[in-house]
């Protein structure tokens, strides 16, 4: 699977999850430079608190684009780190 925004692939990785019809990549399989730690933090009943990535691509800033959850709950432990995207990243294989 691959993430893709304004033509640039974020992350890709053939070891996704899918929860809720949502891709999370692997950590590992996110290409960091176009990532920027956002403020924006929501939670989920059960799988705890997220956190956000603002995308940036050729000078376009895709507020809260990307997700992830560094501790999430118990039930969510799987999840912990992986990235998943909105806001109009295209995941696709």
């Amino acid at each position: 699977m691959k993430a893709i925004w304004n033509n640039k692939v974020l992350a890709e990785s053939n070891e996704t999850m899918v929860i809720e019809n949502n891709h999370y990549f692997p950590a590992e399989s996110v290409n960091k430079e176009y990532f920027k730690e956002s403020d924006t933090h929501t939670a989920c009943v059960w799988k705890g608190t997220a956190s956000y990535y603002d995308i940036e691509v050729d000078g376009q800033v895709n507020k809260d684009a990307a997700w992830y959850y560094p501790n999430p709950m118990d039930q969510a432990k799987p999840l912990k780190d992986m990235v998943a995207f909105w806001k109009g990243v295209e995941v696709t294989e």
